[in-house]
């Protein structure tokens, strides 16, 4: 594209003759337009990397970051950034969007359903409980009442005690995830959950179970929850 200033110039020598002061000023004229334009465009570069949610502690130069909708109240960037490290490979590098969390949302199953009713993708839930312990689970899809076990073999448990342990899926039962309005429970067998929580999503309890082979991702088998946040990965 030939640049508004060269037309000026030419209809200016048109009109009169131009002096070498003049054809001067042309050219600073031509510069400060093409400074202008180049400013503009690193500026728009800039507002757009600004208006990008990522998770604290993660640099922008990490080709493998999630973005995240909100701050997440429990995980640290790093942890956010080794747990992503797990998800299967579509998604190490996708959208987190915070769709319930009990600081907003009040402490519910029911709403926690709510909030993934007619959803269609992977669920991270995380948990801090009282004793200051995070850990949680994967799920390939949304949490759902359901009358059976759901769920894929991408379904996985993890803890951060205070380093990351994660427990894949062991193939010894398909016991993944199942929810009534009282409870939810992540791996079972032999009478007992990996991890389960009540209706109020207040009292949980973990035991190692046959479906992911976990340890116990509380300090006790008993514990009482601080925070519960549910993120949809895209």
């Amino acid at each position: 594209m030939i640049p508004l200033c060269w037309y000026a110039t030419v209809n200016h020598l048109n009109e009169a003759p131009v002096s070498e002061e003049s054809s001067d000023e042309d050219d600073k004229e031509c510069e400060t337009c093409r400074s202008t334009g180049a400013n503009e465009s690193s500026s728009n570069s800039d507002l757009s990397a600004e208006n990008t949610c990522r998770p604290p502690g993660i640099s922008n130069e990490d080709s493998c970051e999630p973005i995240l909708s909100e701050e997440s109240k429990v995980l640290l960037g790093e942890q956010i950034k080794q747990i992503s490290m797990h998800f299967p490979p579509r998604l190490t590098a996708c959208t987190w969007t915070l769709e319930y969390s009990t600081m907003k949302h009040g402490t519910s199953l029911r709403t926690l359903y709510r909030s993934m009713h007619g959803l269609d993708c992977s669920t991270f839930i995380v948990i801090k409980d009282t004793d200051g312990q995070v850990f949680g689970a994967f799920c390939s899809s949304p949490l759902r009442v359901s009358d059976c076990f759901y769920g894929t073999g991408e379904t996985f448990l993890f803890s951060f005690s205070p380093e990351l342990q994660v427990f894949k899926w062991t193939s010894e039962n398909s016991f993944f995830v199942k929810g009534n309005l009282d409870s939810f429970a992540f791996g079972g067998g032999r009478g007992i959950f990996g991890l389960w929580l009540d209706g109020d999503l207040y009292h949980g309890r973990s035991h190692t179970c046959d479906t992911f082979n976990n340890d116990i991702l509380s300090k006790t088998e008993d514990f009482f929850v601080h925070v519960i946040e549910a993120w949809t990965l895209k």
